[in-house]
């Protein structure tokens, strides 16, 4: 915003930020709608995540129960379970997922 104030163009902004003159047109329009809130990141921006906390949890966590020492049989067991046509999820997918899963539970334990 400071560069456009002090007169320079959107094309040789662009190559100072590292983006392209629409983007800098775009961003600035939004400056002049909103002011600094229109800069913001707007919630529901970005891929969603393929599994969720409310709906994959218990599932899960009862395929990794059944198959502790072999995260593949867990995964391959959790799969088996999910409906028809579910979007398929690598094992480093499921392995964050339960990694996350764990840090929830590991910081009830430290309260």
């Amino acid at each position: 915003m400071l560069l456009k104030a002090a007169g320079r163009s959107s094309t040789d902004v662009g190559q100072l930020v590292g983006m392209c003159h629409v983007s800098v047109n775009s961003w600035l329009k939004r400056f002049k709608t909103s002011g600094l809130d229109g800069l913001k990141t707007k919630s529901g921006r970005g891929r969603k995540p393929i599994l969720t906390k409310q709906t994959d949890t218990d599932a899960v966590l009862a395929a990794v129960k059944a198959n502790r020492q072999r995260i593949q049989l867990a995964k391959a067991d959790w799969e088996t379970s999910r409906s028809a046509g579910s979007q398929p999820v690598s094992e480093s997918t499921f392995r964050t997922f339960l990694k996350s899963l764990m840090a929830d539970t590991n910081a009830f334990v430290d309260e």
